[in-house]
């Protein structure tokens, strides 16, 4: 007996009906008909839950992502709460870059602060290649947490090169990415080294994960949106299909997501991924125009709704429901990450309402 790469049994190269691999969320990232449309949360692990402020209490960010035992404990809290259709491994895309040799931390309010900032050929090279053994707090979480969630799949995730870069050159976050660019413009040789050792790091950290178990990964770009499609297909695309690209083999689907990228939806999708992340901005069924009949969706409720009275959420999860039934696949989520003042309930009742919205006859 051997174990596919989605933590499915298998036999004579075979799967075997049931286990992650047959979920409805990864039968909905493979367009394949499942009982109903699966849903999961990006950031359900986190600060809206209180039980995860308890447990995070004086613990840096970082650190926290280092434990194996803590990481396993807060990624299965929203899965026990609310019944999300999958878990996603608690961590943060900076992980790997720290693990590379870069010298940074998470800054509570502020997000990732970069002690000096990547500006030159000399500082690229400061960013080491890195394996197992760099993060094996990671190989053992995703292998904890396989154990622990049975059925339930677990998704993997990295940031893809283009955010990472923007971080490492701005030194942290930024609104305009000013830094970024005018590297990106100026230098552009420069430019594609930083990013192409980038993909190699996200690369090797997502094949970790993928190692260890996880049932599908996803890419994040979170700052794509502050580009034009020209320069997102000259100075980035090339770097996010070689990651997508070297996890083809993998048998895990691939999510590519980011943030205001309404215009990049269809160059995004040529990217490599199976399923498109997309933001509340762009309506699922124009979105599947834009990204062509061969990807799954996912999205797209505004995190913002979840402050909204009660009807209002139901109407806004309705419209969804409905324009994601356009797509050839569809996993509900949020256009971007759940707020931290979002009642815990209401994001429990959103699952069941889409459960009970997409619910299909048994074969």
């Amino acid at each position: 007996m051997t174990t596919d790469t989605t933590g499915t049994a298998a036999r004579d190269g075979e799967p075997r009906r049931g286990g992650p691999a047959d979920s409805p969320f990864v039968r909905a990232c493979r367009r394949e008909p499942g009982p109903h449309t699966p849903v999961w949360f990006m950031r359900q692990a986190g600060r809206s839950l209180p039980e995860y402020r308890e447990i995070r209490a004086n613990v840096p960010m970082l650190e926290s992502c280092r434990r194996p035992e803590l990481v396993t404990e807060i990624t299965l809290q929203p899965v026990r709460r609310h019944g999300v259709d999958a878990a996603i491994l608690f961590s943060d895309i900076v992980v790997p870059v720290a693990a590379a040799g870069i010298d940074l931390d998470i800054v509570p309010g502020t997000g990732p602060v970069v002690a000096e900032p990547v500006r030159t050929a000399a500082d690229v090279e400061r960013i080491n290649p890195i394996g197992r053994d760099d993060v094996s707090y990671v190989d053992e979480s995703v292998r904890l947490l396989v154990a622990e969630l049975g059925d339930t799949p677990l998704i993997g995730f990295a940031g893809a090169p283009f955010t990472l870069a923007s971080y490492l050159v701005e030194g942290g976050p930024s609104r305009t990415h000013a830094k970024t660019k005018a590297l990106m413009y100026g230098d552009p040789e420069l430019w594609h080294a930083l990013c192409a050792r980038l993909a190699e790091v996200t690369l090797a950290f997502l094949r970790v994960q993928v190692d260890a178990g996880v049932s599908a990964v996803q890419l994040f770009d979170s700052w794509a949106g502050a580009l034009s499609e020209a320069d997102y297909r000259r100075y980035v695309l090339p770097h996010s299909a070689h990651v997508l690209a070297g996890l083809g083999a993998a048998g895990v689907p691939r999510i590519h997501f980011g943030v205001g990228t309404a215009e990049l939806l269809g160059a995004m999708g040529e990217a490599g991924a199976d399923v498109v992340g997309v933001d509340w901005r762009t309506p699922l069924d124009v979105a599947t125009r834009r990204i062509g009949p061969d990807k799954a969706v996912q999205g797209n409720l505004d995190p913002a709704v979840l402050l909204a009275p009660w009807e209002v959420v139901e109407s806004q999860v309705r419209r969804i429901v409905d324009q994601g039934r356009a797509a050839p696949g569809h996993v509900f989520n949020l256009g971007h990450g759940v707020l931290p003042e979002t009642d815990p309930e209401v994001l429990t009742r959103v699952v069941a309402l889409v459960h009970e919205l997409s619910a299909r006859p048994a074969a």
